[in-house]
Protein backbone atom coordinates (compact mmCIF):
# COMPACT_ATOMS: atom_id res chain seq x y z
CA UNK A 1 0.00 0.00 0.00
CA UNK A 2 1.08 3.60 -0.50
CA UNK A 3 1.91 5.57 2.63
CA UNK A 4 3.61 8.84 1.61
CA UNK A 5 5.91 9.80 4.46
CA UNK A 6 8.79 12.09 5.26
CA UNK A 7 11.03 12.51 8.31
CA UNK A 8 12.18 16.01 9.26
CA UNK A 9 15.38 15.62 11.25
CA UNK A 10 17.83 18.12 12.71
CA UNK A 11 21.58 18.11 13.04
CA UNK A 12 21.01 19.06 16.69
CA UNK A 13 18.42 20.38 19.09
CA UNK A 14 17.75 23.99 18.13
CA UNK A 15 18.46 23.46 14.44
CA UNK A 16 14.91 24.47 13.60
CA UNK A 17 13.20 21.13 12.89
CA UNK A 18 10.07 22.01 14.90
CA UNK A 19 9.69 25.31 13.05
CA UNK A 20 10.15 23.57 9.71
CA UNK A 21 7.85 20.71 10.65
CA UNK A 22 5.01 22.98 11.73
CA UNK A 23 5.45 25.19 8.67
CA UNK A 24 5.36 22.21 6.31
CA UNK A 25 2.32 20.75 8.09
CA UNK A 26 0.47 24.07 7.97
CA UNK A 27 1.34 24.64 4.31
CA UNK A 28 0.14 21.17 3.34
CA UNK A 29 -3.08 21.74 5.26
CA UNK A 30 -3.60 24.94 3.24
CA UNK A 31 -3.57 22.75 0.16
CA UNK A 32 -6.45 20.76 1.58
CA UNK A 33 -4.34 17.71 2.45
CA UNK A 34 -4.95 15.47 5.44
CA UNK A 35 -1.67 15.48 7.38
CA UNK A 36 -0.73 13.03 10.12
CA UNK A 37 1.94 14.15 12.56
CA UNK A 38 4.35 11.94 14.46
CA UNK A 39 7.13 12.71 16.92
CA UNK A 40 10.20 10.57 17.44
CA UNK A 41 10.92 10.04 21.14
CA UNK A 42 8.90 10.47 24.33
CA UNK A 43 8.05 14.19 24.13
CA UNK A 44 4.48 15.41 24.79
CA UNK A 45 4.86 19.06 23.77
CA UNK A 46 5.72 18.84 20.07
CA UNK A 47 2.84 16.42 19.37
CA UNK A 48 0.45 18.93 20.93
CA UNK A 49 1.60 21.48 18.33
CA UNK A 50 1.21 18.90 15.56
CA UNK A 51 -2.33 18.09 16.66
CA UNK A 52 -3.27 21.77 16.74
CA UNK A 53 -1.90 22.38 13.22
CA UNK A 54 -3.19 19.24 11.52
CA UNK A 55 -6.45 18.59 13.33
CA UNK A 56 -5.34 14.96 13.82
CA UNK A 57 -3.98 13.45 17.01
CA UNK A 58 -0.19 13.29 16.75
CA UNK A 59 1.59 10.20 18.05
CA UNK A 60 5.00 9.26 19.42
CA UNK A 61 7.27 6.82 17.61
CA UNK A 62 9.78 5.70 20.21
CA UNK A 63 12.03 2.85 19.16
CA UNK A 64 13.40 2.39 22.67
CA UNK A 65 10.17 2.30 24.65
CA UNK A 66 8.46 0.31 21.87
CA UNK A 67 9.58 -2.84 20.11
CA UNK A 68 10.38 -2.21 16.47
CA UNK A 69 7.27 -4.02 15.25
CA UNK A 70 5.19 -1.85 17.57
CA UNK A 71 6.67 1.34 16.11
CA UNK A 72 5.45 0.19 12.72
CA UNK A 73 2.02 -0.68 14.10
CA UNK A 74 1.63 2.73 15.75
CA UNK A 75 2.68 4.44 12.53
CA UNK A 76 0.27 2.40 10.44
CA UNK A 77 -2.72 2.90 12.74
CA UNK A 78 -2.03 6.59 13.26
CA UNK A 79 -1.66 7.39 9.58
CA UNK A 80 -4.80 5.62 8.43
CA UNK A 81 -6.73 7.88 6.06
CA UNK A 82 -4.07 10.60 5.88
CA UNK A 83 -2.64 11.88 2.60
CA UNK A 84 0.85 12.21 4.07
CA UNK A 85 2.66 11.47 7.33
CA UNK A 86 5.17 14.04 8.59
CA UNK A 87 7.50 12.70 11.27
CA UNK A 88 9.44 15.17 13.39
CA UNK A 89 12.74 13.89 14.76
CA UNK A 90 14.20 14.25 18.22
CA UNK A 91 17.42 16.14 19.11
CA UNK A 92 20.07 15.49 16.45
CA UNK A 93 19.28 12.78 13.92
CA UNK A 94 21.58 10.19 15.53
CA UNK A 95 20.87 11.11 19.15
CA UNK A 96 18.96 8.50 21.15
CA UNK A 97 19.27 6.46 24.30
CA UNK A 98 23.04 6.10 24.19
CA UNK A 99 26.07 7.51 22.33
CA UNK A 100 27.28 4.22 20.84
CA UNK A 101 24.24 3.19 18.78
CA UNK A 102 21.21 4.50 16.92
CA UNK A 103 18.82 3.06 19.54
CA UNK A 104 15.90 5.40 20.08
CA UNK A 105 17.11 7.89 17.48
CA UNK A 106 15.44 9.57 14.52
CA UNK A 107 17.82 7.63 12.27
CA UNK A 108 16.59 4.32 13.67
CA UNK A 109 12.93 5.27 13.21
CA UNK A 110 13.55 6.37 9.63
CA UNK A 111 15.07 2.96 8.91
CA UNK A 112 12.18 1.11 10.56
CA UNK A 113 9.69 3.03 8.42
CA UNK A 114 11.82 3.08 5.24
CA UNK A 115 11.17 6.82 5.24
CA UNK A 116 13.23 9.47 3.44
CA UNK A 117 14.78 12.17 5.61
CA UNK A 118 14.89 15.94 5.14
CA UNK A 119 17.84 17.21 7.20
CA UNK A 120 17.46 20.66 8.77
CA UNK A 121 20.76 22.53 9.16
CA UNK A 122 21.27 25.84 10.94
CA UNK A 123 23.68 27.58 8.54
CA UNK A 124 24.07 30.82 10.45
CA UNK A 125 27.70 31.96 10.06
CA UNK A 126 28.71 29.21 7.63
CA UNK A 127 28.79 28.55 3.89
CA UNK A 128 30.79 25.64 2.41
CA UNK A 129 31.16 24.18 5.90
CA UNK A 130 27.46 23.30 5.73
CA UNK A 131 28.39 20.68 3.11
CA UNK A 132 30.80 19.06 5.57
CA UNK A 133 28.05 18.85 8.15
CA UNK A 134 25.59 17.21 5.76
CA UNK A 135 28.27 14.86 4.42
CA UNK A 136 29.04 13.69 7.93
CA UNK A 137 25.39 12.85 8.52
CA UNK A 138 25.27 10.93 5.26
CA UNK A 139 28.37 8.91 6.02
CA UNK A 140 27.80 8.05 9.68
CA UNK A 141 25.14 5.54 8.62
CA UNK A 142 24.79 5.26 4.83
CA UNK A 143 21.66 3.10 5.27
CA UNK A 144 19.75 6.21 6.39
CA UNK A 145 18.18 7.81 3.32
CA UNK A 146 18.98 11.51 3.61
CA UNK A 147 16.91 12.64 0.63
CA UNK A 148 17.20 16.41 0.93
CA UNK A 149 18.17 19.38 3.04
CA UNK A 150 16.43 22.51 4.31
CA UNK A 151 18.75 25.21 5.61
CA UNK A 152 17.65 27.49 8.43
CA UNK A 153 18.60 30.97 9.62
CA UNK A 154 19.85 32.06 6.21
CA UNK A 155 21.16 35.64 6.11
CA UNK A 156 20.19 36.48 2.53
CA UNK A 157 19.30 34.95 -0.83
CA UNK A 158 22.97 35.17 -1.76
CA UNK A 159 23.92 33.27 1.41
CA UNK A 160 21.37 30.59 0.55
CA UNK A 161 22.75 30.17 -2.97
CA UNK A 162 26.29 29.70 -1.60
CA UNK A 163 25.19 27.07 0.89
CA UNK A 164 22.95 25.30 -1.63
CA UNK A 165 25.72 25.09 -4.22
CA UNK A 166 28.20 23.67 -1.72
CA UNK A 167 25.84 21.01 -0.33
CA UNK A 168 24.57 19.88 -3.71
CA UNK A 169 28.11 19.65 -5.15
CA UNK A 170 29.61 17.69 -2.26
CA UNK A 171 26.64 15.64 -1.09
CA UNK A 172 24.73 15.05 -4.35
CA UNK A 173 21.32 15.63 -2.76
CA UNK A 174 18.95 18.55 -3.29
CA UNK A 175 18.58 21.52 -1.00
CA UNK A 176 14.80 21.96 -1.13
CA UNK A 177 14.57 25.41 0.43
CA UNK A 178 15.39 27.60 3.35
CA UNK A 179 14.03 29.70 6.16
CA UNK A 180 15.47 33.13 6.81
CA UNK A 181 16.15 34.62 10.22
CA UNK A 182 12.55 35.26 11.22
CA UNK A 183 12.88 36.50 14.79
CA UNK A 184 9.11 37.00 14.83
CA UNK A 185 8.49 33.31 14.08
CA UNK A 186 9.79 31.91 17.33
CA UNK A 187 8.05 28.87 18.77
CA UNK A 188 7.11 29.74 22.36
CA UNK A 189 9.31 28.21 25.01
CA UNK A 190 8.05 25.00 26.49
CA UNK A 191 6.48 26.64 29.46
CA UNK A 192 3.23 25.80 31.06
CA UNK A 193 1.07 28.24 29.20
CA UNK A 194 1.45 26.22 26.01
CA UNK A 195 -1.53 23.89 26.29
CA UNK A 196 -4.05 26.57 27.32
CA UNK A 197 -2.80 28.76 24.45
CA UNK A 198 -3.33 25.89 22.03
CA UNK A 199 -6.79 25.23 23.40
CA UNK A 200 -7.77 28.87 22.93
CA UNK A 201 -6.36 29.04 19.42
CA UNK A 202 -3.89 31.78 20.34
CA UNK A 203 -1.10 30.22 18.27
CA UNK A 204 -3.11 30.12 15.03
CA UNK A 205 -1.51 33.36 13.75
CA UNK A 206 1.93 31.83 14.35
CA UNK A 207 0.97 28.69 12.43
CA UNK A 208 -0.34 30.83 9.56
CA UNK A 209 2.90 32.81 9.47
CA UNK A 210 4.96 29.60 9.46
CA UNK A 211 2.91 28.24 6.55
CA UNK A 212 3.46 31.48 4.62
CA UNK A 213 7.21 31.37 5.25
CA UNK A 214 7.45 27.78 4.03
CA UNK A 215 5.35 28.52 0.95
CA UNK A 216 7.66 31.41 0.09
CA UNK A 217 11.08 29.79 0.33
CA UNK A 218 10.65 26.01 0.57
CA UNK A 219 9.98 23.74 -2.42
CA UNK A 220 6.89 22.08 -1.03
CA UNK A 221 6.20 20.18 -4.25
CA UNK A 222 9.69 18.68 -4.09
CA UNK A 223 9.08 17.52 -0.52
CA UNK A 224 5.80 15.92 -1.62
CA UNK A 225 7.62 14.12 -4.42
CA UNK A 226 10.16 12.73 -1.97
CA UNK A 227 7.39 11.60 0.41
CA UNK A 228 5.37 10.01 -2.38
CA UNK A 229 8.46 8.19 -3.65
CA UNK A 230 8.67 6.26 -0.36
CA UNK A 231 8.71 2.51 -0.81
CA UNK A 232 5.46 0.57 -0.68
CA UNK A 233 4.28 0.14 2.88
CA UNK A 234 4.16 -3.46 4.08
CA UNK A 235 1.31 -3.94 6.54
CA UNK A 236 2.40 -4.30 10.14
CA UNK A 237 1.30 -7.39 12.08
CA UNK A 238 -0.63 -6.25 15.18
CA UNK A 239 1.35 -6.50 18.40
CA UNK A 240 -0.73 -4.23 20.64
CA UNK A 241 -4.24 -4.08 19.25
CA UNK A 242 -4.72 -7.81 18.76
CA UNK A 243 -7.99 -9.39 17.70
CA UNK A 244 -11.20 -7.42 18.04
CA UNK A 245 -11.84 -4.66 20.60
CA UNK A 246 -13.52 -5.95 23.74
CA UNK A 247 -16.84 -4.67 24.99
CA UNK A 248 -16.48 -2.36 28.00
CA UNK A 249 -16.60 -4.08 31.37
CA UNK A 250 -15.41 -1.16 33.52
CA UNK A 251 -15.35 2.63 33.51
CA UNK A 252 -12.05 4.44 34.05
CA UNK A 253 -12.09 8.15 34.90
CA UNK A 254 -9.27 10.12 33.25
CA UNK A 255 -8.34 13.62 34.45
CA UNK A 256 -7.95 15.80 31.37
CA UNK A 257 -7.74 19.59 31.39
CA UNK A 258 -5.10 22.32 31.19
CA UNK A 259 -3.36 20.95 34.29
CA UNK A 260 -3.40 17.28 33.24
CA UNK A 261 -2.95 16.56 29.55
CA UNK A 262 0.16 14.44 29.01
CA UNK A 263 -1.12 11.07 27.82
CA UNK A 264 0.33 8.81 25.17
CA UNK A 265 -2.65 8.17 22.85
CA UNK A 266 -1.95 4.44 22.82
CA UNK A 267 -2.24 4.27 26.62
CA UNK A 268 -5.84 5.42 26.45
CA UNK A 269 -6.63 3.49 23.28
CA UNK A 270 -5.28 0.26 24.73
CA UNK A 271 -7.46 0.69 27.81
CA UNK A 272 -10.46 1.13 25.53
CA UNK A 273 -9.46 -1.80 23.30
CA UNK A 274 -9.20 -4.22 26.22
CA UNK A 275 -12.47 -3.33 27.89
CA UNK A 276 -12.49 0.08 29.58
CA UNK A 277 -14.93 2.88 28.87
CA UNK A 278 -13.02 6.15 29.29
CA UNK A 279 -14.76 9.03 31.08
CA UNK A 280 -12.91 12.35 31.12
CA UNK A 281 -13.29 14.88 33.90
CA UNK A 282 -11.70 18.27 34.62
CA UNK A 283 -10.45 18.70 38.20
CA UNK A 284 -9.31 22.24 37.42
CA UNK A 285 -12.87 23.16 36.47
CA UNK A 286 -14.34 21.68 39.65
CA UNK A 287 -15.46 18.36 38.19
CA UNK A 288 -15.47 15.37 40.52
CA UNK A 289 -14.62 11.80 39.62
CA UNK A 290 -17.69 10.31 37.90
CA UNK A 291 -19.73 8.33 40.39
CA UNK A 292 -19.71 5.21 38.24
CA UNK A 293 -15.92 5.14 37.86
CA UNK A 294 -14.25 1.80 38.62
CA UNK A 295 -10.73 3.20 38.20
CA UNK A 296 -8.83 6.47 38.05
CA UNK A 297 -5.96 7.58 35.78
CA UNK A 298 -4.29 10.96 36.35
CA UNK A 299 -1.59 11.75 33.82
CA UNK A 300 1.12 14.35 33.69
CA UNK A 301 0.87 18.01 32.89
CA UNK A 302 1.28 21.29 34.72
CA UNK A 303 -0.33 21.12 38.18
CA UNK A 304 2.40 23.40 39.53
CA UNK A 305 1.27 26.20 37.22
CA UNK A 306 -2.30 25.80 38.39
CA UNK A 307 -1.48 24.94 42.00
CA UNK A 308 -3.51 27.80 43.50
CA UNK A 309 -6.55 27.01 41.35
CA UNK A 310 -6.35 23.28 42.08
CA UNK A 311 -5.91 23.90 45.78
CA UNK A 312 -9.02 26.09 45.79
CA UNK A 313 -11.10 23.19 44.44
CA UNK A 314 -11.60 21.80 47.92
CA UNK A 315 -14.59 19.63 46.98
CA UNK A 316 -12.62 18.04 44.17
CA UNK A 317 -9.66 17.37 46.46
CA UNK A 318 -11.97 15.81 49.04
CA UNK A 319 -13.71 13.69 46.40
CA UNK A 320 -10.45 12.33 44.99
CA UNK A 321 -9.12 11.70 48.50
CA UNK A 322 -12.25 9.83 49.60
CA UNK A 323 -12.52 7.72 46.45
CA UNK A 324 -8.89 6.61 46.59
CA UNK A 325 -9.05 5.85 50.31
CA UNK A 326 -12.18 3.81 49.65
CA UNK A 327 -10.16 1.57 47.34
CA UNK A 328 -10.65 3.02 43.85
CA UNK A 329 -7.84 1.55 41.69
CA UNK A 330 -5.65 4.54 40.81
CA UNK A 331 -2.66 5.14 38.57
CA UNK A 332 -1.00 8.57 38.58
CA UNK A 333 2.16 9.73 36.83
CA UNK A 334 4.28 12.86 37.16
CA UNK A 335 1.74 15.71 37.40
CA UNK A 336 -0.85 13.29 38.74
CA UNK A 337 1.66 12.05 41.32
CA UNK A 338 2.27 15.64 42.40
CA UNK A 339 -1.47 16.31 42.62
CA UNK A 340 -1.98 13.36 44.98
CA UNK A 341 0.75 14.56 47.37
CA UNK A 342 0.09 16.65 50.48
CA UNK A 343 1.25 19.92 48.94
CA UNK A 344 3.07 21.64 46.10
CA UNK A 345 5.48 24.44 46.96
CA UNK A 346 5.75 26.70 43.92
CA UNK A 347 8.83 28.58 42.68
CA UNK A 348 7.88 31.59 44.79
CA UNK A 349 7.86 29.51 47.97
CA UNK A 350 4.08 29.43 48.43
CA UNK A 351 2.65 26.11 49.59
CA UNK A 352 -0.60 24.84 48.09
CA UNK A 353 -2.47 21.92 49.72
CA UNK A 354 -3.26 19.02 47.38
CA UNK A 355 -5.18 15.74 47.69
CA UNK A 356 -2.97 14.31 50.42
CA UNK A 357 -3.16 10.54 49.83
CA UNK A 358 0.60 10.38 49.30
CA UNK A 359 2.49 11.41 52.46
CA UNK A 360 4.93 13.70 50.71
CA UNK A 361 5.57 17.32 49.80
CA UNK A 362 6.53 18.51 46.32
CA UNK A 363 8.84 21.49 45.83
CA UNK A 364 9.41 23.21 42.51
CA UNK A 365 12.89 24.37 41.52
CA UNK A 366 14.35 26.30 38.61
CA UNK A 367 16.74 23.60 37.41
CA UNK A 368 15.86 20.25 35.94
CA UNK A 369 15.56 17.53 38.57
CA UNK A 370 15.38 14.47 36.31
CA UNK A 371 15.44 13.67 32.60
CA UNK A 372 15.76 10.48 30.60
CA UNK A 373 14.50 7.04 29.73
CA UNK A 374 13.69 4.65 32.55
CA UNK A 375 13.53 0.87 32.74
CA UNK A 376 10.97 0.31 35.46
CA UNK A 377 10.61 -2.69 37.78
CA UNK A 378 7.67 -2.90 40.17
CA UNK A 379 8.81 -3.18 43.79
CA UNK A 380 5.37 -4.28 44.97
CA UNK A 381 2.20 -5.53 43.32
CA UNK A 382 -0.28 -2.82 42.43
CA UNK A 383 -3.34 -2.35 40.21
CA UNK A 384 -0.93 -1.83 37.32
CA UNK A 385 2.01 -4.21 37.73
CA UNK A 386 2.78 -7.42 39.57
CA UNK A 387 5.82 -7.34 41.81
CA UNK A 388 8.95 -7.69 39.66
CA UNK A 389 7.13 -6.89 36.42
CA UNK A 390 8.92 -4.62 33.93
CA UNK A 391 7.78 -1.67 31.86
CA UNK A 392 9.48 1.28 30.16
CA UNK A 393 8.99 5.01 30.54
CA UNK A 394 10.49 8.47 30.63
CA UNK A 395 11.11 10.98 33.42
CA UNK A 396 11.18 14.76 33.04
CA UNK A 397 10.43 17.20 35.86
CA UNK A 398 11.61 20.29 37.69
CA UNK A 399 10.35 19.31 41.14
CA UNK A 400 11.66 17.26 44.03
CA UNK A 401 9.72 15.15 46.52
CA UNK A 402 10.17 14.76 50.27
CA UNK A 403 8.41 11.73 51.76
CA UNK A 404 7.13 11.71 55.31
CA UNK A 405 6.84 7.94 55.67
CA UNK A 406 9.84 5.95 56.84
CA UNK A 407 10.48 3.65 55.16
CA UNK A 408 8.64 4.86 52.07
CA UNK A 409 6.71 2.18 50.15
CA UNK A 410 8.21 3.04 46.77
CA UNK A 411 6.39 1.84 43.67
CA UNK A 412 9.30 1.30 41.31
CA UNK A 413 12.99 0.76 40.90
CA UNK A 414 13.99 2.74 37.82
CA UNK A 415 17.21 2.37 35.86
CA UNK A 416 18.65 5.05 33.58
CA UNK A 417 22.00 6.28 32.29
CA UNK A 418 22.97 7.50 35.76
CA UNK A 419 22.15 4.29 37.57
CA UNK A 420 19.18 2.97 39.51
CA UNK A 421 16.93 4.48 42.15
CA UNK A 422 13.67 3.83 43.95
CA UNK A 423 10.83 6.18 43.16
CA UNK A 424 7.09 6.66 43.37
CA UNK A 425 4.60 5.45 45.93
CA UNK A 426 2.36 2.37 46.25
CA UNK A 427 -0.35 1.68 48.80
CA UNK A 428 -3.08 -0.91 48.28
CA UNK A 429 -5.08 0.29 45.27
CA UNK A 430 -2.83 3.30 44.50
CA UNK A 431 0.32 3.38 42.39
CA UNK A 432 1.98 6.68 41.46
CA UNK A 433 5.35 8.04 40.44
CA UNK A 434 7.24 10.62 38.42
CA UNK A 435 7.90 8.24 35.51
CA UNK A 436 5.59 8.47 32.48
CA UNK A 437 4.93 4.85 31.57
CA UNK A 438 4.22 3.73 28.01
CA UNK A 439 1.77 0.83 28.00
CA UNK A 440 3.04 -0.21 24.55
CA UNK A 441 6.13 -1.54 26.33
CA UNK A 442 4.04 -3.96 28.42
CA UNK A 443 0.38 -4.48 27.51
CA UNK A 444 -0.12 -6.60 30.63
CA UNK A 445 -0.19 -3.31 32.59
CA UNK A 446 -3.40 -2.46 30.73
CA UNK A 447 -4.92 -5.87 31.43
CA UNK A 448 -3.85 -5.74 35.08
CA UNK A 449 -5.43 -2.32 35.56
CA UNK A 450 -8.70 -3.38 33.96
CA UNK A 451 -8.75 -6.56 36.04
CA UNK A 452 -8.28 -4.50 39.22
CA UNK A 453 -11.15 -2.26 38.16
CA UNK A 454 -13.33 -5.32 37.52
CA UNK A 455 -12.67 -6.58 41.05
CA UNK A 456 -13.58 -3.17 42.42
CA UNK A 457 -16.77 -3.16 40.35
CA UNK A 458 -17.78 -6.64 41.50
CA UNK A 459 -17.37 -5.59 45.09
CA UNK A 460 -20.06 -3.02 44.43
CA UNK A 461 -18.07 -0.02 45.58
CA UNK A 462 -19.24 3.39 44.48
CA UNK A 463 -18.67 6.98 45.40
CA UNK A 464 -19.05 7.51 49.17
Amino acid sequence: MKRPRIVIAGVSSGAGKTTVTLGVMAALRRRGMSVQGFKVGPDFIDPSYHSAVTGRLSRNLDSWMMEHAVVREVFERGGEGADISVIEGVMGMYDGKEPLSNAGSTAEVSLLLHAPVILVVNVSSMARSAAAVVLGFQQLDPAVHVAGVIVNRVGSVGHYELVKAAIEQVCAIPVVGYLARHDDLQIPERHLGLIPALERGELTPLFDALAAAVEETVELDHILQLAQASSQWEAAAPQLFVGAPQAPTVTIAVARDSAFNFYYPENLELLSWYGAAIRYFKPLMGERIPDDADGLYIGGGFPEEFAAELSAQTQVLANVRERIRAGLPTFAECGGFMFLSESIVDRCGASHPMVGVIPAAIRMQTRLAALGYREVRALASSPLLARGELIKGHEFHYSTVTYHDAPTPHAYETAGLRGSKQEGYVDRSLVAGYTHLHFASNVSAVKNFIASCEVYRREGKRAP
